[in-house]
């Protein structure tokens, strides 16, 4: 965990001064908030301040700073303008990730806890705790509004835990606002963080009387869903493998979308357009049975706005012949001020063993979404297998150890 000295000498001084007052903290009038040099005077004089408040209280409060410290950094600066944007919190004037942390433990506690699970959704995006599922678009509307899905799914993840019933649980359930990167559309994404009572551990402690005593400590669980109704997609982080988010994402469908197909997993990875800027020699191999690949639609983000996507299905001329001729220099592929942000190819598979030839349509779109919706397990790893052949994704992320319970 990140030490609270850092995170002090880059704090604004009115909010670290708000940050003690809330917390009953009494400075003399003439203290020094202001970080000076390297900060080290106002992090020994905060450990002055500290000192002379009673142990459990000093030990809450550095508890409390070394969490915020623990956050400091890009993926809490990014969960934390997700967050307050779900939730109507005014970011704008404020002075970094210090500030931002700091006003949200004092005016939304409660954001704060989100701000955490959230980051920690953002770090465990390796698929040795991450998995995204793709919905097929059954025309109807989530249910994730609806308490008793909500209910029945926090039942499921006590059986998916293999845990007795008798066990505490909670659900939070919140909004959040992911803004793409390149375009700045906003995407409203439904959260929920689940935290189950795990099974205690017994731990050796000092107790009042300054000796070592065994002390039991309850753990809590964390489960992490991220839905985004208009993509259909839906993203689990828990531990215990891909089979136990199969399970997961299972319960969602059931309760959440009981009309929908099965959903597809869909690793998240990084995607890459610009080999599909031009013309792609598309390298395949006999055993793939493919007849053809196609380049079907382009999405272009203009620079200071608009959008624009380009469509061509013509049996003898590709898209790109098509911009050519139409647009010639003036071609979004060519033209200045333009980026790329989604694609869709076409990969038509030859009919063999008295099967007709069949088609698999893929979209990808910048920076992490790639859809093979309603397709099986064979066709999805057949797909991503030609799209790591064809450059068009980056390598996948490496596990990250992370610790998976809180005290």
């Amino acid at each position: 965990m990140a030490s609270f000295s850092g995170f002090i000498r880059k704090s604004p001084p009115h909010r670290l001064r708000q940050f003690f007052e809330v917390r009953g903290v009494d400075a003399p009038d003439d203290f020094n908030w202001t970080s000076e040099g390297r900060g080290t005077t106002l992090v020994r004089s905060i450990e002055t301040l500290l000192s002379q408040l009673t142990d459990l209280k000093q030990d809450t409060l550095k508890a409390e700073l070394d969490h915020l410290a623990s956050l400091a950094d890009s993926n809490g600066m990014l969960s934390a303008e997700q967050i307050c944007a779900g939730q109507g919190i005014e970011l704008e004037g404020l002075e970094g990730v210090q500030d931002v942390l700091l006003m949200l433990s004092t005016d939304h506690p409660q954001a704060v806890d989100r701000v955490a699970a959230q980051a920690s959704l953002m770090r465990r995006t390796g698929p040795k705790y991450w998995s995204t599922f793709q919905f097929g678009d059954d025309g109807r509307p989530w249910a994730l509004e609806d308490g008793a899905a909500r209910e029945a799914f926090l039942g499921d993840a006590i059986a998916i835990l293999d845990l007795p019933d008798h066990r505490k649980r909670e659900a939070d359930w919140y909004k959040t606002i992911r803004v793409h990167p390149i375009t700045g559309e906003e995407t409203e994404i439904v959260q929920a963080t689940i935290y189950v009572e795990e099974r205690a551990e017994s731990e050796l402690a000092f107790g009042p009387s300054d000796t070592l005593e065994r002390q039991i400590v309850q753990k809590v669980l964390e489960v992490g869903i991220a839905c985004d109704s208009r993509a259909r997609i839906v993203e689990i982080c828990a531990r215990g493998g891909r089979k136990v988010r199969d399970e997961y994402a299972a319960s969602f469908a059931r309760h959440f979308a009981p009309h929908s197909e099965a959903p597809v997993e869909t690793p998240r990875r990084e995607v890459l357009l610009d080999p599909l800027r031009q013309t792609v020699d598309f390298e395949t191999e006999p055993s793939d049975g493919i007849e053809r690949i196609e380049v079907s639609s382009l999405d272009f983000f203009a620079t200071g706005g608009g959008f624009l996507r380009m469509e061509k299905r013509g049996k003898d001329e590709t898209i790109y012949r098509f911009l050519e001729r139409r647009f010639g220099g003036a071609s979004p592929l060519r033209a200045g001020g333009w980026q790329l942000t989604g694609a869709t190819i076409r990969i038509i598979l030859a009919a063999k063993e008295g099967k007709r030839r069949h088609t698999l349509t893929v979209t990808l779109r910048t920076p992490n979404t790639t859809t093979l919706p309603n397709k099986t397990e064979k066709d999805r790893q057949f797909v991503f297998d030609l799209l790591e052949r064809w450059n068009l994704l980056a390598p996948p992320p490496k596990d990250l150890d992370v610790v998976e319970v809180l005290e």
